[in-house]
């Protein structure tokens, strides 16, 4: 049954009376500042299985939306669909309700051959050609990830164990023919038989589809994010699996990097410093050594 919300009379941006947003039918309240953004909506409950409390916040469209907290941390997953435009959707409806804090967690293909799939690919930046972007801003601009979030997957891809790489991804805007494979009835452009090699040369990791979207548009904003992914295919030994357990460690890194951007966000508010650098951390040990020093 389709919902019977009183919408205000706002085109330019839909709300319910209550602030639900028209995508993902949240409002204020429901969803942390620090929001996991998976695209398939199964895995949305898988991420919440992590938490120490979870609670269902809404169902709609392709969006499934939990909230809970992990390590007194609060913490939210909300998924975005396939592709750049329900993403978009998606990130400016949770950033109108309060949300600031954003990690991609998603699977792609790898195009560099020391890529297995089940590795871990911590994004950088991507190539944009994920189409929405370009609605937004002109197409040199760069989708950058935010240096905490990209140190954070790091530090927490660290404490974790797991195998991971680092770098630059490819936003592609059809997972056929934009990531090089041919469509139905082996439909090719000629373009699309470089890609791959022309991507390669270029050091770039993985294709993907949401990343850029979800980069550029939270630099534009002025919010943070950032992007983990599994590889479950290598591209180029033509190899496809699927490893359960490689999907599980990008979501135990993501969460375990929502704890420690908490940690670092609290540290800068204490110093009165409005970035995180690994000095603060230092500053604390010492702090907490001249507590517990003999007098």
């Amino acid at each position: 049954m389709v919902q019977d919300l009183k919408w205000k009379a706002k085109a330019n941006r839909p709300e319910s009376a209550d602030q639900s947003q028209y995508h993902i039918r949240c409002r204020p309240g429901d969803v942390s500042k620090y929001v996991l953004l998976p695209g398939d909506p199964e895995r949305v409950g898988s991420m919440a299985e992590l938490w120490d409390t979870k609670k269902h916040v809404a169902t709609y469209r392709e969006h499934v939306t939990y909230s809970g907290d992990v390590s007194g941390v609060p913490i939210s997953a909300c998924s975005t669909g396939a592709g750049g435009p329900s993403t978009a959707s998606a990130l400016e409806e949770l950033a109108e309700i309060g949300a600031d804090t954003f990690i991609r967690v998603g699977t792609c293909g790898a195009m560099q051959e020391n890529i297995n799939p089940g590795d871990l690919i911590i994004c950088a930046g991507a190539v944009r050609y994920d189409g929405t972007s370009d609605q937004y801003v002109d197409a040199k601009y760069p989708a950058i990830a935010n240096q905490e979030v990209v140190m954070a997957l790091i530090e927490a891809a660290e404490r974790l164990g797991v195998t991971y790489h680092v770098g630059i991804g490819y936003t592609a805007a059809s997972f056929f023919c934009g990531q090089g494979r041919p469509g139905f009835n082996n439909y090719q452009q000629s373009w699309m038989e470089t890609i791959m090699e022309d991507m390669q040369n270029a050091g770039v990791k993985n294709f993907e589809m949401e990343a850029a979207t979800v980069l550029t548009l939270s630099s534009l904003f002025q919010l943070r994010a950032g992007a983990i992914f599994t590889a479950v295919a290598n591209r180029v030994r033509d190899e496809f699996e699927y490893k359960g357990s490689g999907v599980e460690q990008s979501i135990a890194v993501a969460t375990e990097a929502v704890k420690i951007l908490s940690h670092w966000d609290e540290l800068k508010k204490r110093s009165g410093k409005p970035y995180f650098f690994p000095s603060l951390l230092a500053s604390e040990v010492q702090k907490e050594k001249e507590v517990i020093a003999p007098k």
